[in-house]
């Protein structure tokens, strides 16, 4: 068993077991393993469950087999009568061209024209009955989440678009190139699958080289262990505010996204504004860090780094930040710090971060007792959840645009569109450690412990409501990961604090990474003060009003108003407290894969 917890597990490590159970389990955990390779991570006995209590529903429920019956007859009345018209009358405008669900399929003027738009309402009503058909009244929730997840693939997987004898955009290219499209995407199914055989990164990437083109604001490693390096940037101006900025990713990212290019660094910005930063990069795990688990990233790592700051600084608080996981372990970190009276905290910045998990996003979908126990043994198999499968099952979540339109425009259309500094981090993907993942699973998107009070450091309860220090929360318009009202839920357990709440006008990434000057960016204000009533999400919603440009530089001056007089730019590190500085930034630990 020793060996198990330092490396991956395999056969031969349950067939020499020292005892029967443990071998009976290893066994058990093993083939579950094996067999999550083959369905996507997805537990077969989920999906049972879950079809059984849509069928059972179904079977028991005759007046709505009678309405999918007619929904069925209506439809297919409608669709005969329409290609009559259109064969035998030539009546143009017998194929609603308007249908307001062509906005979210089928959007070239191409697919109007007859016969293509038959075909798109033929299976646009094809997708609206089984949208009925999977809305049966007393199916569990997640039940009803899975089989419709699971019937999306299939209806998205089977779509016209994705036919190259069906797509008219796909048609009229192969005639006006001679089938050129058609070799050019061929030459990019084979360079893809290459290149994932030989696990190389999506092409393009190669122009974002780590620290030459993407996290290249200066600064040093000031502090490595097992699980991080601290990197310290390099003050540009003469002054600076005394308190320090720490931010805090999510373990699941490379922290570059919030230093890309530097048109689009948030630590550029704010470094350029007299901030004194200094950023968590942490380490990318293999098997051996299988066991280590949340109080580990607490304690030998938010904690540690804070620990660190203050002594390179000098100063007794810092602001901190974080993003997405790393926000929800910092709010961990600061119930903890409450509970021992520890001040070193002024401020805290969260950033897409969820702290009460019962509404959190359509990850939901794979979240139950038995889908997780599945995907815990997947997990305890290999010692860590690997980059490509974490990644897999952002992308079915938004099979449609993430997956099936980009093979249609690479491979039938033979258009590889230029490769974003974004799109480039976002392939660069991390392990996540057994114990961390599972217990991050578990005890806050199954349990939701945290906002019960019921989740323990050192063997004693931990509260959000304890955190007394200023809030200013982030959020997404457009986060299907951590849903904006999800994120607001904060406002319920830190009534004794001030909240100053910003709600941006895209996705999870998008709506953070929103630098002055880019396009298409907007977002909402408000402040909430300590022991106000709560409102809720809509009628904060309705409130507020629309700013155009970047929420950064409302960020830069929150953080200003809390910070003291400014003063001279700290050096890169302390050796005489031993924090000699390592090497250059961005360091070791994110170029490791």
């Amino acid at each position: 068993m020793g060996k198990m917890k330092e490396q991956m597990v395999s056969l031969e490590d349950a067939i020499f077991a020292k005892d029967a159970k443990t071998r009976a389990e290893l066994l058990d955990r093993i083939f579950h393993a094996n067999l999550g390779m083959m369905t996507t991570g997805l537990s077969p006995a989920a999906l049972t469950v879950a079809y059984t209590d849509w069928l059972a529903h179904l079977a028991i429920a005759p007046n709505k087999r009678l309405e999918l019956a007619e929904l069925a007859f209506k439809q297919l009345a409608d669709f005969y009568k329409n290609v009559s018209e259109y064969l035998f009358v030539r009546e143009t405008a017998c194929f609603d061209i308007k249908d307001k669900r062509l906005k979210h399929r089928f959007q070239s003027d191409e697919w109007k024209a007859w016969p293509f738009c038959a075909i798109a309402q033929g299976f646009l009503n094809l997708e609206e009955w089984w949208r009925e058909a999977l809305d049966i009244r007393g199916v569990a929730r997640n039940h009803k989440d899975l089989i419709s997840f699971v019937c999306y693939q299939w209806l998205d997987a089977f779509s016209p678009e994705n036919n190259i004898f069906l797509n008219p955009d796909v048609i009229k290219k192969t005639l006006q190139t001679k089938g050129q499209n058609l070799i050019d995407g061929w030459q990019n199914w084979q360079e893809d699958f290459w290149r994932y055989l030989k696990g190389e990164r999506i092409a393009g990437t190669e122009n974002f080289i780590v620290g030459k083109d993407v996290a290249v604001t200066k600064g040093k490693v000031v502090f490595r262990n097992e699980l991080f390096e601290l990197i310290q940037y390099q003050a540009q101006t003469k002054t600076v505010y005394p308190e320090p900025m720490l931010i805090i990713p999510a373990w699941i990212m490379k922290y570059y996204i919030l230093d890309l290019s530097p048109q689009n660094s948030l630590v550029d910005f704010m470094v350029k504004r007299g901030h004194t930063v200094f950023m968590i990069s942490w380490k990318n795990p293999d098997a051996h860090y299988r066991n280590y688990g949340m109080e580990d990233y607490l304690k030998k790592g938010i904690l540690q780094a804070m620990d660190v700051v203050t002594d390179i600084s000098g100063q007794e608080q810092i602001h901190a930040t974080g993003y997405c996981i790393g926000g929800t372990i910092l709010t961990m970190a600061a119930s903890y710090m409450a509970r021992h009276k520890n001040r070193h905290l002024k401020t805290i910045t969260l950033f897409a971060a969820q702290t009460d998990f019962e509404e959190a996003g359509e990850l939901m979908t794979f979240i139950d007792e038995n889908q997780l126990c599945y995907l815990e043994d997947i997990m305890f198999s290999q010692g860590y959840l690997r980059g490509d499968q974490m990644s897999a099952a952002f992308e079915l979540l938004r099979s449609k645009e993430l997956i099936w339109s980009k093979g249609v425009g690479r491979y039938l259309l033979g258009e590889r569109q230029p490769l974003k500094d974004l799109l480039a981090w976002n392939s660069d993907v991390t392990r996540l450690p057994y114990k961390l993942h599972a217990q991050y699973l578990r005890y806050f998107h199954l349990n939701n412990d945290f906002v019960k009070g019921e989740y323990k450091i050192d063997g004693k309860l931990i509260a959000l409501e304890d955190i007394r220090l200023p809030l200013f929360v982030v959020a997404t318009e457009k986060d299907h990961i951590a849903p904006w009202k999800s994120v607001y839920k904060i406002h319920l357990y830190t009534k004794w604090t001030d909240i100053t709440f910003v709600l941006t006008n895209k996705g999870h990434n998008g709506g953070i990474i929103a630098e002055p000057g880019h396009d298409n960016r907007s977002y909402r204000i408000g402040k909430t003060e300590a022991a106000s009533h709560y409102k809720t999400p809509e009628d904060w919603y309705d409130e507020q009003s629309s700013h155009p440009g970047s929420w950064w530089p409302v960020w830069h001056e929150w953080i200003a108003a809390y910070s003291g007089t400014k003063i001279s730019p700290p050096r890169l590190g302390n050796p005489e407290k031993g924090y000699k500085p390592i090497c250059n930034a961005p360091g070791r630990y994110v170029k490791e894969r």
